[in-house]
Formats: C-alpha cells, sequence, structure tokens
C-alpha cells in the first residue's frame, strides 16, 4: 500500500475519532443554557414601590431580553417548562453629590428585585456559588445615576436600571460550569 493512501487512512481515522470524541458536546450560546427548557413564563412582576410601573417596565425587559439573548421561547401558558416569578422589593433614590447650597447635583435611583426561576416539577433552575445550596429566592440590586441639571429625569435613570436589572438575571440564567 502506497505511504500517500496509508497517510490518509490515518488522517481520516483521527478526524473521525475526533469528531466521535466530540459528539456530545455543543457550540454557540445554545450551550450556556439548560437544554431541557424550551419555554419559560414570566408573570407580571409584583411591585411594592411607591412606583407603580417598575413591576410592568421590568416584566417587559425580561421578557425582551430571554428573547434576545436565550434560546428559550417566553409563553403566556403558566404550564411552561419553567417560571421566573420577580418581585421588586424597594427603589430608592439619594443624593450622591449635592451643591454648597444643599441643592442635589447628583443622585442614585437603586432598584431591588428578589426572584426565582423553577421549573415544572418545583426544582430550583437559578444557581450561583455565593448563595447557599437550597435557597429559594435570589436578589439583585441594580443603581442607575442620573443629574438633574443636565436634563436627566428619574424615569430614565429608572428605566436604565430596569434595562440592567434585566441583563443581570438573564446572566444568572446561563448553565454553571
Amino acid at each position: 500500500m502506497p505511504l500517500a493512501i496509508r497517510w490518509m487512512l490515518l488522517l481520516n481515522a483521527g478526524l473521525l475519532l475526533a469528531i466521535a470524541g466530540c459528539a456530545g458536546y455543543q457550540l454557540g450560546s445554545a450551550s450556556l443554557y439548560n437544554p431541557n427548557i424550551r419555554t419559560i413564563y414570566i408573570p407580571i412582576i409584583r411591585n411594592e414601590t411607591f412606583r407603580h410601573d417598575l413591576g410592568v417596565q421590568l416584566t417587559e425587559a425580561l421578557q425582551k431580553e430571554v428573547e434576545l439573548r436565550t434560546p428559550y421561547k417566553v409563553v403566556a401558558n403558566p404550564s411552561a417548562d419553567s417560571t421566573l416569578t420577580c418581585r421588586v422589593t424597594a427603589q430608592t433614590k439619594r443624593v450622591i453629590v449635592e451643591a454648597n447650597t444643599d441643592e442635589p447635583r447628583a443622585l442614585e435611583n437603586m432598584i431591588s428585585v428578589e426572584l426565582t426561576w423553577t421549573d415544572r416539577q418545583g426544582n430550583l433552575l437559578l444557581e450561583n456559588r455565593f448563595v447557599p445550596q437550597g435557597e429559594l429566592a435570589f436578589f439583585f440590586i441594580q443603581g442607575s445615576d442620573f443629574i438633574p441639571e443636565g436634563g436627566q429625569s428619574i424615569a430614565t435613570s429608572q428605566m436604565r436600571a430596569v434595562e440592567q436589572l434585566a441583563q443581570q438575571i438573564v446572566s444568572q440564567m446561563e448553565v454553571r460550569w
């Protein structure tokens, strides 16, 4: 058998073994998420603050972020593969910088959220190495600064914080290595 044919057979055998060895792996961003979950139900987020629109804004931002960044499909059916339940627990505004006349120059808007993500059987899907095993809820806090003199308002700061919270929550939905 000629040497070129032997090398070709050896190369093909090595390629076949490499492909077979990698058969269990997934490629792309889909490998970052739980393959057993295809649909997710996100009910309207309960809001316990005086800013009555926070729950609806966060619900919409979460639904958009899940659809955009994950392989999951957001559905309106509570019998989906998983349910992401949130509750806005606090919204605060505090002065960061003030003028010598005690007028606020820069302020910070903070939003706190409690979150639970479960499958149909009630098993927790959200994992975090900093939270003890068996914790039922995770807490997320997001702040956003604004300067009223620069034309920024609490509404724009709040929307920015809501969008960042949605990104933070969806990032935590990735499967841990």
